[in-house]
């Protein structure tokens, strides 16, 4: 070879040698945190003592106004974020095994194509830690060793949400947690892996994946040592329906007593309490994830999503405290996001969903299309205040199949009725019958200056077809149950939007 050649071959590799790391740095892939939250309503306050994720996230991205998840329930709605697809598509409708809640059916046929697997393949490094599905880690669940596809780390609760006495699938080895303080409250647990996690990542590492799942704001309410005495005279919010008895509603709300009784107001406000004191540990983990990204260099290539799995109630149509109801309060919550090219300070009015999640991790990841069997869409064209993309659909889907017991402690009445989380009242908040579709739908726009009104229209399988329906933006509390008096032509073009979107699949429910 001519001495001439090699020189410019020796030139040329070390440009090549120089180039390569800062087009790696200036174009490599976003890292993603989802920090998951669980029971986190928006219309009773749930989100106003999270002040550091407000001021960190929401006010440098986008604040979703209308952040709807699928079902109102832990698992169902888990589901739905992991696979992208509605309740009725990826078939776990409740929180049981036999509803396929992580059941091995569902671990065969929907989380083999939950989103982590779509991430490794666009060659995400990938870390989870917290609550997965209520069910994980149960002997008929896989155990402990049951690690989900797509996940490098995994620290997963066995079974629901606790603050202490738990014990964790760490890489598919069970890990017992106990009552210390200092070592054991899980919400710290998770923030010290997740520092764990950061401290071996830079900008020459793989891109990564994090989610962040949180007990806190879910039962049995326990707040960290440092914040229970937090709030000392904040009480449940006593406006909207609170305490209102629910009139030309379903059976399971007109049984509520009305007036609520003075017991029942009294746990209801040390609930809520309590509920914002375990979400100020939480605020401390998304400070400190932003911290640690600010210091590593990282954070201005790193997408922060912060969300819940479903809303919650205290004392809403006289209701004691759950989360299994059509309501506002029940089905929307939080949705947060900020990364690179978010344009921040802005807020979202459009309906977006739980399901919209996955496509949208995706998206950012890279992947040139959403997954076919995915019901969701991406909310990149959210991002940029400069977009000229329109939103692909004006309806989504709530879906609940209600829960139930053939006896219930302490109610002989209802014997064999079929109903489930009743109180020392027997005021009830689920029901073999609580079992319903709703539809969430903008209506055409009156003219450019008066946008289609917000309509909810549910439908319950019950012996009476029994059907509600709500001006969401005139009656923002839903007191005021328009079916009662539609046509029913009228009400037949709901229904049969509800039957339409309770069998889509994909794009057929982009409607």
């Amino acid at each position: 070879m001519a001495p001439y050649v090699f020189r410019i071959r020796i030139l040329w590799i070390t440009v090549l040698t120089l180039f390569i790391p800062v087009v790696s740095t200036k174009y490599r892939k976003p890292n993603i945190v989802f920090l998951l939250t669980d029971d986190q309503d928006v219309k009773l306050g749930g989100q106003t003592p999270m002040t550091k994720t407000k001021n960190l996230v929401g006010d440098k991205g986008i604040i979703f106004e209308n952040m709807y998840v699928s079902a109102p329930l832990c698992c169902p709605s888990r589901s739905s974020i992991l696979t992208g697809k509605y309740v009725h598509s990826n078939g776990a409708v409740n929180n049981s095994l036999t509803g396929n809640c992580s059941s091995p059916y569902w671990q065969r046929t929907q989380e083999v194509k939950a989103f982590p697997t779509y991430l490794k393949g666009q060659g995400y490094s990938t870390f989870f830690a917290g609550k997965y599905l209520n069910q994980y880690g149960t002997p008929m669940a896989g155990g402990v060793q049951h690690v989900p596809p797509g996940w490098d780390w995994w620290i997963g609760l066995v079974g629901n949400s606790k603050y202490y006495n738990y014990h964790l699938s760490v890489n598919g080895t069970l890990e017992v947690h106990k009552d210390d303080p200092k070592t054991d409250y899980l919400t710290d647990v998770i923030n010290r892996r997740a520092t764990s996690f950061l401290s071996l990542q830079n900008s020459d590492s793989a891109p990564f994946f994090m989610m962040l799942s949180t007990p806190a704001c879910h039962g049995p309410f326990t707040p960290a040592p440092k914040y229970q005495n937090n709030f000392p005279n904040k009480t449940a919010p006593r406006d909207g329906s609170y305490n209102k008895h629910g009139h030309d509603k379903h059976w399971l709300i007109q049984q509520a007593i009305t007036p609520l009784p003075n017991d029942t107001v009294k746990s209801e406000d040390q609930v809520f309490r309590n509920r914002w004191r375990t979400l100020l540990s939480v605020d401390d983990m998304m400070e400190n994830i932003v911290n640690i990204l600010q210091t590593k260099n990282l954070l201005e290539n790193t997408y922060i999503v912060f969300s819940s799995d479903n809303g919650f109630h205290l004392g809403q149509f006289s209701m004691p405290s759950d989360k299994r109801q059509l309501y506002e309060f029940d089905v929307r919550v939080p949705l947060m996001i900020r990364g690179p090219n978010v344009t921040a300070g802005r807020v979202v009015k459009e309906q977006v969903m739980n399901i919209d999640l996955a496509p949208t991790f995706l998206e950012m990841a890279g992947l040139p299309s959403t997954p076919g069997q995915m019901d969701g869409l991406s909310l990149a064209p959210f991002f940029s205040s400069a977009s000229n993309q329109t939103w692909g659909r004006s309806t989504i889907l709530v879906e609940h199949q209600g829960e139930y017991h053939e006896n219930t402690p302490g109610c002989p009445q209802f014997r064999r009725q079929n109903m489930a989380n009743c109180n020392n009242h027997c005021v009830c908040e689920d029901s073999w019958n609580n079992t319903y579709s709703c539809v969430i739908k903008r209506e055409s726009a009156v003219s450019p200056s008066q946008p289609g009104r917000r309509v909810k229209y549910c439908l319950f399988k019950d012996n009476q077809n029994f059907q509600e329906m709500y001006n969401l933006d005139m009656d923002p509390y839903e007191f005021k149950n328009l079916a009662v008096t539609l046509p029913e032509d009228k009400k037949k073009v709901y229904l049969n939007l509800i039957e339409h979107m309770e069998m889509c699949s994909g794009e057929s429910c982009h409607v």
